[in-house]
């Protein structure tokens, strides 16, 4: 008799390494894995490259009039054993990851007719379940009823850390004192908007990974993940 598949959601802080075990775990399952916070960044990066959002303004009524018009979707690149983003058919997994978009995320994230139409998205990618997915409310908004759910979390000068080296990885010219600022401005506005706020649910497991190894993390989450697919 098959295994039933199950829905894993993962939230918690920025730069915790959400994505990183998600694609794991998933690609260890054999299951689909959405980056949620992808799907932010791209709309993101459509209100930037349409002139709405930018150090002096934020023209909501701008993107909020375009939203139809933003197709968001996952492609499966073989070589590099995940999906990438596209906008509107175009690849732009390496545009979204900048730090500029970061700087912009969570105030298009904050507004409610972006989150109604992601987490409408995001909720029928899940129909079939056997699906990972990340973001800041997966466990609480989009998948309140997934049979497991994790919070991640670690100390900001960890988290800014490990984001400043993968910026500088990626060729991009960052100082830590930018990237820390980022972080904390981050969690702030994540934790305090009206909408969705990011919050850890009554039955979320909280994992804090400031000291543990990429291979420590992934087996406590897989062991989880197979306790969850025993039940």
């Amino acid at each position: 008799m098959n295994q039933q598949k199950i829905i894993i959601a993962i939230d918690g802080f920025s730069s915790t390494g959400k994505s990183t075990v998600a694609k794991q775990i998933a690609k260890h399952l054999g299951y689909i894995y959405i980056d949620s916070g992808a799907m932010y960044r791209a709309v993101t990066f459509f209100a930037m490259t349409q002139g709405f959002i930018d150090l002096e303004k934020f023209n909501i009524n701008g993107l909020l009039s375009k939203l139809k018009n933003i197709d968001i979707s996952f492609k499966f690149n073989k070589s590099l054993g995940f999906a990438e983003m596209y906008l509107n058919g175009e690849n732009v997994e390496k545009q979204i990851r900048t730090l500029e978009v970061s700087n912009f995320v969570s105030k298009v994230s904050a507004v409610p007719e972006v989150r109604q139409q992601l987490v409408l998205q995001q909720q029928k990618m899940g129909i079939n379940k056997g699906i990972v997915m990340d973001g800041r409310d997966i466990g609480t908004v989009v998948f309140p009823k997934a049979e497991l759910k994790l919070f991640m979390t670690a100390s900001s000068d960890t988290r800014a850390i490990r984001r400043f080296h993968e910026l500088k990885s990626k060729g991009e010219n960052v100082v830590y004192e930018d990237v820390l600022k980022n972080v904390q401005e981050r969690d702030y506005l994540d934790s305090t908007r009206e909408d969705s706020p990011l919050y850890k649910a009554d039955d979320a497991i909280e994992i804090d990974n400031s000291k543990m190894s990429l291979d420590e993390q992934f087996t406590t989450i897989l062991k989880l993940a197979e306790e969850a697919l025993n039940k």
